[in-house]
């Protein structure tokens, strides 16, 4: 094999330094050449880094050879490693482009080099930070290290460019800079110049744009509304007079919602979310809060739109929890739905539909696919080696085992797949299972269950995905995912468990087993409808006229994205399948994951109890939303982006634009005669207008919120600019003059309040009444601007929109949900009471109270099940010694006397 690299080639810095794993297990030539030098005869263009295989062929790519040579050294390919590839060249390399560029090229410094690069840095640091080993993919070192180590050293050998609070990644890249083959490296291709070494490659590069992300400054874009044409700014004003005139008909409601042939009907649904535990906010972004902006864009499109959602209610959480409090699963499963639709009642999320598993619909159409799979020979049985926790007298399901990931060596792996690398697990594959539910040691005990055989049905399920992944909007995460499936070969399946809790099993044999929940939980989606309408195939029996988009977080994208569609070929009976999976990455929470046991994060019943209205929550959800790579909820970056975006961006503008009308001019829309510069200022809105289309379109949710933001600050500026309040003083010129800036901005206010309700919907309303907007305004937005308050049109009564978040506000909030909740729930002590003349016990609040009688009532469980059980006296002891202090901080947290230790009298 022959290597060829050059000086100043950024890609001959990674390949070099993973030449180093090819060495004695392969005869390595390295040939340092000009950049001007052709090495490969059948290109035109030099080309560095190459590498000449033995066979004559030649591997241009550095990812690809650095790939060539770890797999030479015995190294074994993981998704994780692979991931973090398709982050490197998609999401990294155009940023970090960007910042060399600007560094090396036009020589600026500090944040405008940064500024780009910062935020795949902090991605990193985070994942880094987050991992038990040092390294990107594990305990050793990695392709993907140094891959990404290669790219980023040009820039971060500066100590400048490293930030210091970005720690995990400052250990990471000085343990690999330090490690000799990248010594090596960096001395080959930098010569000791630093990143000035790239100087003559970065040359010939295309200058790039603007930093994506970068926030639009109140300046006029100058540049960019140079490159309208003359015909576009015409076209704009035209549409702009055509005035309500333009807009069509409103669609008539129907109830039930049915497709109809000939429009485009688009069903929209929301990963089912599990009734036993309360949504945090991730959850409420991954899933619901995103349909619901896509749901709201699709009716204002006059979209023909079903958006629907439910409680997965069946298995044995359900179960475990019932015994928690005392309750049956039923019981259960009706407190927590009505806990989830209060949540999403409040965050005023737009179902039709809000259904749940637990119906007769659930049952017929989960048996009847299952019977149909079954009759085509997709159904095995086989004999499966399972957890028994003999302390709970249960099978165990997946999810309640919890121990070492076999793979990558995580700690709290769950029995069906380790939330660390990602791969799918067998609960006995564990190293050190616990049972979740008492921590005792489970066994392994065999049962007979039946499997979905999904290798049968791969050939339909990839002659499906042909066809549809082509031009559809599936998310890069879940394409990546499904593909990592498909690559690694379909397994069967197992659709059963050994429960009482959940669809029974029609079929002789298994009468003591249910389905399990992944099997029917996306089932669900389609009983739900039916409970809605007894004419729910027209939409899931009716692949030809109907859109599915599909919305969950990307640990859900096998289930919805191959799981169900193998289940549904296979039942060969025309079912619609997702035409357009969403799947987000995840939301942190500060600098951590979301608990609910440990008090940490904001969960969907506690949002309500800030202060802070469901609008403002739903804003900063949608500007941080995890689309490409995960994210983070922070307390401070919320309190500014309501401060700057909303109070001083978004609310400033549309406060000032309808005081100027009520103030200047009585409370009516005054004449308006567009000058040149108004005239490209519609075209430019309308430009944006589409922008913010073409990226709903896409389901770029978060992307299209930006497009908002930046007609307000075009809005303000042209306020800034025009100054109405001055010359509204002036002569007839000047008062004329600003009539027409009040009425161009009062008509950009009105168009800001119809593309803000898919994301604010309860502040669009509030704006629209302001405005006295039009009905048929509010509900329809064409791809054009429209004058939609004409002269003469009388708004109401224009008050502010938002409030400001101050600091001492925030910050009690953050160390309130940083574990404080904790201390609140969980750790009551009496404390004297601060009455004068006496003392007594303070009592904590309802929710305290109850958290602590479904921890009594857990642990008497426990105990009584010991004595029944005769287990050892001195377990016993133990056991009945937890429920004792339970029942006195329960007698603490109501107010109540401590009664006196009971003992035996003496005589």
């Amino acid at each position: 094999m022959r290597l060829f690299v050059s000086e100043g080639s950024p890609g001959s810095l990674p390949v070099l330094a993973a030449a180093g794993r090819a060495r004695g297990r392969a005869e390595l030539i390295i040939s340092t050449v000009g950049p001007e030098e052709c090495v490969v005869p059948f290109l035109t263009r030099p080309k560095t880094p190459v590498l000449q295989l033995d066979s004559g062929n030649y591997l241009f790519s550095t990812s690809s050879i650095c790939r060539y040579f770890f797999l030479l050294s015995g190294w074994e390919q993981d998704d994780l490693t692979n991931q973090w590839l398709e982050w490197e060249a998609t999401e990294l390399q155009p940023a970090l482009s960007a910042a060399l560029y600007y560094l090396v090229v036009q020589g600026k410094k500090g944040e405008d080099v940064l500024g780009p690069v910062r935020r795949a840095l902090t991605h990193i640091d985070h994942s880094l930070s987050h991992r038990s080993g040092p390294f990107l993919a594990g305990e050793t070192e990695s392709l993907a290290d140094i891959v990404l180590w290669g790219a980023l050293y040009p820039l971060l050998q500066d100590s400048a460019y490293l930030p210091e609070e970005l720690g995990a990644l400052r250990s990471w890249f000085q343990t690999l800079s330090i490690q000799e083959p990248c010594q090596q490296a960096a001395e080959t291709v930098l010569k000791q110049q630093g990143a000035l070494a790239l100087r003559p490659y970065l040359q010939k590069q295309p200058q790039p744009g603007p930093p994506e992300g970068k926030a639009v400054s109140n300046e006029p874009e100058e540049e960019e509304l140079a490159t309208l044409s003359e015909e576009e700014i015409a076209m704009a004003v035209t549409a702009w007079e055509k005035g309500l005139g333009s807009l069509p008909p409103l669609r008539p409601q129907q109830n039930p919602v049915l497709p109809v042939a000939g429009e485009r009907n688009v069903l929209i649904t929301s990963a089912l979310p599990y009734v036993n535990n309360v949504p945090h906010l991730g959850n409420i972004i991954g899933c619901v809060l995103s349909a619901d902006v896509f749901a709201r864009y699709s009716r204002l499109r006059q979209w023909n739109t079903l958006y629907l959602c439910g409680t997965d209610e069946y298995g044995t959480a359900t179960e475990t929890k019932a015994m928690e409090e005392g309750l049956t699963p039923q019981e259960i499963c009706d407190k927590y739905h009505t806990i989830h639709a209060d949540i999403y009642r409040w965050f005023n999320i737009s179902f039709d539909i809000f259904g749940r598993t637990t119906t007769p619909q659930q049952t017929k159409i989960t048996q009847d696919i299952f019977q149909r799979l079954l009759a085509r020979g997709f159904v095995l049985q086989d004999t499966v080696e399972q957890l028994r926790c003999e302390h709970c007298a249960r099978f165990l399901a997946d999810r309640f085992v919890e121990g070492v990931c076999p793979f990558c060596g995580y700690e709290e792996a769950r029995g069906d797949q380790c939330d660390k690398c990602g791969k799918l697990i067998n609960a006995t594959e564990l190293k050190k299972p616990q049972c979740k539910v008492c921590r005792s040691c489970p066994v392994v005990k065999s049962s007979q269950h039946l499997f979905l055989d999904l290798p049968k049905l791969e050939k339909q399920l990839e002659e499906w995905l042909g066809k549809t992944l082509p031009g559809s909007d599936w998310t890069p995460n879940a394409r990546f995912i499904i593909r990592s499936w498909l690559r690694d070969g379909l397994k069967p399946r197992c659709i059963t468990r050994d429960l009482r809790w959940g669809t029974p099993v029609p079929l002789e044999g298994f009468e003591d087993k249910v389905f399990y929940v992944w099997f029917d939980a996306t089932i669900g989606y389609l009983s739900i409808t039916a409970n809605y309408t007894d004419q729910w195939e027209r939409w899931w029996k009716n692949p030809e006229q109907v859109d599915l988009y599909q919305f969950m977080a990307k640990d859900n994208v096998p289930f919805h994205g191959l799981v169900f569609p193998c289940s549904a070929l296979g039942a060969e009976d025309n079912y619609t399948l997702v035409s357009h999976l969403i799947a987000t990455e995840y939301l942190n929470y500060e600098d951590g994951k979301f608990s609910k046991s440990r008090g940490v994060g904001v969960f969907g019943d506690m949002a309500q109890d800030t202060g802070i209205p469901a609008d403002i929550w739903r804003f900063y959800l949608l500007y941080i939303r995890p689309e490409g790579q995960d994210s983070a909820f922070s307390w401070t970056d919320m309190l500014l982006k309501n401060n700057s975006e909303l109070l001083n961006n978004l609310g400033n503008f549309i406060n000032r634009a309808g005081m100027f009308v009520s103030k200047f001019f009585g409370g009516c829309v005054p004449e308006m005669v567009l000058l040149p510069g108004d005239q490209r200022l519609l075209a430019h809105v309308t430009m944006e207008l589409r922008h913010y289309h073409q990226l709903l379109e896409k389901v770029r949710i978060r992307d299209a919120l930006r497009s908002i933001l930046t007609i307000s600050r075009h809005g303000n500026q042209y306020i800034q600019v025009n100054e109405p309040w001055k010359r509204i003083k002036g002569n007839e010129a000047d008062r004329q003059r600003a009539g027409t800036v009040t009425g161009l901005a009062v008509n950009i206010a009105a168009l800001l309040s119809v593309m803000l309700q898919p994301y604010m919907p309860t502040v669009s309303a509030t704006i629209q009444a302001q405005l006295q907007l039009p009905p048929p305004a509010c509900s329809i937005l064409l791809t054009d601007f429209l004058c939609t308050l004409p002269a003469g049109h009388h708004i109401g009564t224009v008050s502010p929109l938002f409030q400001k978040l101050e600091n001492d506000q925030i910050e009690g909030l953050r160390q309130r949900f940083g574990g404080g909740q904790l201390e609140e729930t969980l750790v009551l002590k009496a404390k004297p009471s601060p009455k004068p003349g006496g003392g007594g016990t303070i009592t904590a609040g309802s929710q305290q109270i109850q958290v602590l009688m479904n921890e009594v009532a857990k642990q008497g469980n426990i105990v009584r099940e010991l004595k029944a059980q005769k287990a050892d006296k001195n377990q016993v002891a133990a056991e009945v010694a937890k429920l004792l202090e339970l029942k006195k901080q329960l007698a603490l947290a109501e107010g109540k006397p401590l009664e006196p230790a009971k003992g035996k009298k003496k005589k």
